[in-house]
């Protein structure tokens, strides 16, 4: 599944209104509506983010996240955030290809810049396995546990 992926990386003008409209129903219908975390999902921040998306050949959305700027979340780092995969194209090892790019592109856009990421403690596995340290106790966010982690690059 993830070679066949189409990745996309922009600005919020990079958007066209189907696109955008795809990103927030995703956001929505995982985050909101699976996860039953009630929180302002449209938070103000994607004006000022890159966007990356994996399509596939049909052009359906089945991977986002969020890259924020040095100094829009974090004073002296980037930031990976509303890490999502859609339902149906989990298992097949999307998600560790979404983190490869979104690191990627961190690096590309913000070099020498440290990452961090507010990680569900369940995936906190995951964004380990690409360098992500925790730096905070668990919290909670929504009503699901979050940890805050760092790569140092």
């Amino acid at each position: 599944m993830a070679n066949k992926i189409a990745w996309y990386c922009h600005g919020f003008d990079g958007f066209t209104p189907l696109a955008l409209y795809q990103a927030l129903q995703l956001r929505d219908q995982v985050f909101v509506v699976e996860q039953q975390s009630i929180y302002g999902d449209v938070d103000g921040v994607d004006t000022r983010c890159l966007h990356l998306s994996g399509r596939d050949d049909a052009g359906r959305l089945l991977a986002y996240a969020r890259l924020i700027a040095p100094g829009e979340k974090y004073p002296d780092a980037a930031a990976i955030g509303r890490v999502v995969v859609a339902p149906e194209a989990r298992g097949r090892g999307l998600g560790k290809a979404l983190m490869e790019q979104a690191v990627a592109q961190c690096q590309s856009h913000f070099p020498d810049a440290p990452v961090m990421l507010s990680a569900q403690v369940d995936a906190s596995s995951l964004y380990a396995s690409f360098g992500f340290l925790p730096v905070s106790e668990p919290y909670d966010d929504g009503g699901i546990l979050h940890v805050d982690m760092r790569r140092e690059d």
